[in-house]
């Protein structure tokens, strides 16, 4: 395959080929970090191919084919299909005539059918999870969902979330920066969850009703959140610049007659169109142009570099990241104009990375799915799963602040959230959990086969002590399991 043909990754000389064969300790490293946990078949394809041309081949994920099953599940969730305008349209709130009453058995039997949205977007991102070898796209499009979280409880969101998904983070995991962040920024989920739909310059021809007057919220998570950081440098006099510049762009009215096919749009007519500088930039009125020319200024920025710099290593190596990596990984985005692919290069080439064994807590989604891939079960019923994310504190989609969940230990390691991940450790090993229709025990054998030389002294104390049928779950129920 060229992927390992053209190889550009150092790794570590104890990884290197022609070393010593690659040990299970740094495998199971590898698919902790890169993937959402080892499965039996993953180690043996790492140990075949190797540890380069494994990372090689997810930086490349259009090199990989996805499985016919995966392909034929997603395609039997219709509303994916759909674009911003059409799940409008049909899963919208209910039109009336003006001055007529809605039918309420009619706006409830919307909201019921609404939540069909949500049901294919949460199969469709748990099944990829589970199923796909893209592992590494999985696992950015969880991480980048969190950075540019939207809430799909705030306004027409519940609509909009599975399509935000699909069209503004998925195809861009791996590409440039900029690219994610004129996507996200430009999709109607984004602009109606932090307020900008709203946003309206004072005294403008299109100031009216509820779009009146300034709403600083967008840009002030876009700069704190998406690009520079909250120890940026900017100021809130830059805050109010780029709300300025970003007003017009907002969500187009169901009945519009300009773009009809658009749901998000810029409306010249609530736009600010007075002289600004940004971050020292001196902007020209050019009405939409304007907003693209800050946003451009902000992914280019050197702050910016470092925030995303910070994160991934956060991400990908420890809490408390070294700060020589994050330097090493902001100068690489700077090098490649943000090419995402060209800093996990870096990050996994890194001794930093494959120092870091074990150094991070697991979220919710990430115990969850690790298990039940490295269970081997076969899911034909997400729901229970989703249950068991929501019992753990982070319901999919169900984070209502702007900066999304947390990946750091202190915000889930705790003894009721261990009790939960320990009961669902045993009802999943038990076949309690219905995800399946032919429910059957997990096989502690393989969990011994995937985890077995990298599990502590204790946990194997207690596996080996333990009788047969309670030993799958105690490794996953165990420290040393969620830990990644």
């Amino acid at each position: 395959m060229a992927v390992a043909a053209g190889l550009l990754i150092a790794v570590p000389a104890l990884l290197a080929i022609g070393a010593e064969p690659i040990s299970d300790r740094a495998v199971v490293h590898l698919l902790n970090r890169l993937a959402f946990g080892p499965t039996l078949e993953e180690i043996r394809q790492v140990k075949t191919i190797g540890v380069e041309r494994y990372i090689a081949e997810q930086l490349d994920p259009d090199t990989i084919p996805e499985p016919i099953e995966l392909r034929w599940r997603l395609a039997q969730l219709d509303t994916l299909k759909l674009n911003p305008v059409q799940l409008r349209q049909l899963y919208g709130p209910v039109r009336t005539l003006r001055g007529f009453k809605p039918n309420p058995e009619l706006e409830k039997a919307q909201r019921e059918r609404v939540r069909i949205i949500l049901r294919d977007a949460s199969e469709a991102r748990i099944l990829r999870a589970l199923l796909s070898p893209l592992q590494l796209h999985e696992v950015m499009v969880d991480f980048w969902f969190n950075h540019f979280n939207v809430f799909s409880g705030k306004g027409l969101d519940d609509v909009w979330i599975g399509n935000y998904e699909q069209q503004a983070i998925r195809p861009f995991v791996l590409g440039r920066f900029r690219d994610l962040l004129f996507a996200t920024t430009k999709h109607p989920a984004m602009l109606v969850y932090l307020d900008n739909a709203l946003s309206t310059a004072p005294g403008s021809p299109g100031a009216r009703g509820r779009q009146k007057g300034l709403n600083e919220n967008f840009a002030r998570e876009v700069m704190e959140l998406h690009t520079m950081g909250a120890d940026g440098g900017y100021t809130q006099e830059d805050v109010v610049t780029l709300a300025r510049v970003l007003t017009g762009w907002g969500v187009n009215p169901p009945d519009a007659r300009v773009f009809p096919e658009h749901a998000a749009v810029f409306e010249g007519a609530r736009h600010d169109y007075s002289p600004k500088v940004l971050l020292g930039h001196s902007l020209q009125s050019r009405g939409k142009a304007e907003g693209e020319e800050a946003l451009d200024i902000l992914a280019r920025s050197p702050a910016t570099a470092r925030h995303i710099a910070f994160e991934l290593a956060q991400y990908f190596v420890a809490d408390e990241p070294p700060p020589i990596l994050v330097e090493r990984l902001a100068a690489q985005f700077l090098e490649t104009d943000g090419n995402i692919r060209e800093i996990l290069r870096t990050l996994f080439a890194s001794n930093e990375f494959w120092e870091s064994r074990g150094a991070k807590y697991k979220t919710p989604y990430q115990f969850v799915i690790s298990a039940v891939r490295a269970a081997g079960v076969p899911v034909s019923n997400v729901r229970p799963l989703l249950g068991a994310m929501d019992q753990l504190g982070m319901p999919l989609f169900g984070c209502p602040t702007p900066d999304g969940y947390k990946n750091t230990e202190d915000a889930w390691l705790g003894p009721d959230a261990t009790t939960r991940r320990i009961s669902f450790a045993t009802a999943l090993a038990r076949a309690n959990l219905k995800v399946t229709g032919a429910a059957q025990p997990v096989d502690a054998g393989r969990l011994e086969a995937i985890f077995g030389s990298t599990l502590g002294d204790t946990t194997h104390a207690a596996v080996r002590e333990a009788p047969q049928k309670l030993r799958a779950a105690l490794i996953l129920g165990s420290p040393d399991f969620m830990r990644r």
